[in-house]
């Protein structure tokens, strides 16, 4: 599993690809549409974001994936959202819009978890090489 410090230079490159052209490039990856979350920090109180995949996308609702490649720790931003759902979303440079974070429950997980999979078949590896079961964060638009 790459360092915490590889993982923010991906995402800074990203970032960087998606700024320098004006967002014609970078917003899909592996087949996916990418979107950039932002979460508070649990610890720090300080807005953080990431880039990520939507494997799926349900009308208003997208499905997140907190797989961070396999490793057995959760990704810090699933631990930010899990203390504080309230979020921003912007969807393949799209508007940032507020939403709210929902961890899937067990029987939504279990309908979700073989359409994410079809998605994309790296995150059915990436469950084979951990313990945890690797949670699905589904965000809708907040109300």
């Amino acid at each position: 599993m790459p360092p915490d410090l590889q993982f923010k230079i991906m995402n800074a490159g990203h970032r960087a690809l998606l700024t320098l052209s004006r967002g014609r490039i970078g917003n899909r990856f592996l087949g996916m549409p990418c979107l950039e979350l932002t979460t508070i920090g649990r610890k720090s109180g300080a807005p953080r974001t990431v880039m990520l995949t939507a494997p799926v996308i349900d009308g208003d609702t997208i499905v997140v994936v907190a797989s961070r490649g396999g490793d057995p720790t959760h990704p810090a931003w699933f631990l930010n959202l899990r203390d504080n759902p309230d979020v921003e979303v912007s969807l393949q440079t799209g508007p940032t819009r507020p939403m709210t974070a929902h961890i899937a429950t067990p029987e939504e997980r279990a309908k979700l978890w073989p359409r994410v999979v079809k998605g994309y078949k790296g995150y059915g590896d990436y469950q084979t090489k951990t313990t945890r079961e690797i949670p699905l964060v589904l965000l809708t638009p907040r109300t």
